[in-house]
């Protein structure tokens, strides 16, 4: 598998992650993108994009169905009961605090079966996994993980660290696309968010160049605030996807302004091909020259554009789960849906069996539980029910929730895909980012 060559320069970015990009917008001139040995230096040699070519033949390319996959509940209950006589606790290891209401919920429902949720980091599960996997000390029986690049699925599943579960009676109800790669617990997505104070008829931007504007002058239309792309792994997936999809990006500036996009970036340089002509690496190239202020709390990100004025606009890229903010603290936020060319990637977080645990059925009988049962009625669900959150069973209504997720303008992500081109991604953005002359 493909190994991360931008370990220097990530150490290096985050040195700059906490900086506030100030001044004057850069401009978008490729001849700033040098081609001399700084750019060729940001990447190692590494191996040829193109690794994965058909992820569909993959062994572990799902829907994948066996015995557990025809078992109902009780099957596996009775099964769970056995198990936990010689161990006793079943191990969840989570990465969001809301599993832990799993606990109680799920006992009442199987007495008889203790459950343990811990609430860690994805690292922190993925390593956790990993190390019991390689003492032979297995603990964990069921782990989340959120896969947006295809780093879980090729270096973490396939690598036989964890198995995926698919009961066929609830696959059944949902769309084959979203298990492709492993059973998922939700879908969600990132949104630009604006200021509704501001802009009280409507979201100001439906296309992503709308986003770069510049004036004559060189000055920003918004101010832009985000998490750091080059070390958010969702975000670089979403830029890595534009590059994928340059057609689309092409397309929708020409639907904007009703001219051929013009390529300002250098393609030369870099010790991996870099295409040239392509619209999303184009459109990262004028992302990356931006006056941006990169917060790394979610909060806080909303709260600027909450602070922001009609004089003074911003938006801010952040989860879909942010917009509770307007409700609980009142903020003057709303997400920007349907802009083109796609309005962002539907994420989804899947669920794992560990390889080798200690209670195979009572992990399966609980990935059931939380995600709705046979009927979609458990209450495993209850907890991730909200704004910014979409079940993936079509047997569940989703009325938290304004509209669907394609609706909303997400697609499914072509994992595999975005596997190939992320490395070339994230090295062309830390370098970009690292000449702009709006950071530090």
């Amino acid at each position: 598998m493909k190994k991360n060559r931008v370990l220097a320069f990530l150490l290096a970015l985050a040195m700059l992650a906490p900086m506030t990009a100030c001044g004057g917008s850069g401009s978008s001139a490729g001849s700033e993108a040098s081609s001399g040995s700084a750019a060729g230096s940001a990447s190692a040699s590494s191996p040829a994009q193109g690794e994965v070519q058909s992820v569909e033949e993959s062994d572990f390319f799902g829907p994948i169905y066996d015995e557990w996959s025809e078992m109902t509940d009780d099957e596996l209950y009775q099964k769970a009961l056995e198990e936990v006589k010689e161990n006793g606790e079943i191990n969840i290891y989570a990465t969001s605090s809301k599993m832990l209401k799993a606990e109680e919920p799920f006992e009442e429902a199987y007495p008889g079966l203790d459950l343990m949720v811990l609430d860690l980091d994805q690292d922190e599960v993925l390593e956790k996994c990993k190390l019991e996997a390689e003492a032979g000390n297995i603990y964990g029986d069921v782990l989340q993980a959120k896969d947006v690049n295809g780093d879980v699925f090729f270096d973490f599943y396939e690598q036989g660290y964890c198995t995926a579960f698919y009961p066929k009676d609830i696959c059944e109800k949902i769309d084959e696309g979203l298990l492709r790669y492993g059973y998922p617990l939700y879908a969600s997505q990132s949104f630009w968010y604006y200021n509704t104070e501001a802009f009280p008829d409507g979201q100001p931007v439906t296309n992503w160049w709308q986003i770069v504007e510049k004036d004559d002058n060189g000055n920003q239309k918004y101010r832009l605030f985000t998490k750091e792309i080059g070390t958010e792994t969702a975000y670089l997936s979403l830029f890595a996807s534009f590059i994928i999809n340059a057609d689309e990006m092409e397309k929708a500036y020409e639907d904007l302004y009703g001219e051929p996009l013009e390529y300002t970036y250098d393609p030369s340089g870099f010790e991996f091909d870099v295409p040239e002509n392509n619209a999303g690496i184009e459109y990262m190239w004028r992302f990356s020259q931006m006056k941006m202020t990169f917060i790394g709390d979610g909060d806080e990100l909303v709260l600027a554009v909450h602070n922001s004025t009609a004089d003074d606009p911003a938006l801010c890229l952040a989860s879909g789960g942010k917009i509770g903010n307007r409700d609980e603290s009142g903020y003057n936020i709303a997400w920007l849906t349907d802009i083109a060319p796609y309005t962002g990637l539907q994420n989804c977080e899947y669920l794992y069996v560990v390889e080798g645990c200690k209670h195979p059925a009572a992990a399966r009988l609980f990935i059931r539980w939380i995600t709705g049962g046979a009927d979609g009625e458990s209450g495993g669900l209850k907890p991730f029910s909200k704004e910014g959150n979409w079940p993936v069973r079509s047997d569940v209504e989703c009325d938290w929730n304004p509209a669907t997720l394609a609706e909303c303008g997400a697609i499914e992500p072509d994992l595999a895909a975005i596997y190939n081109q992320f490395l070339d991604t994230q090295d062309l953005w830390t370098y970009w980012l690292s000449i702009n002359p709006n950071v530090g």
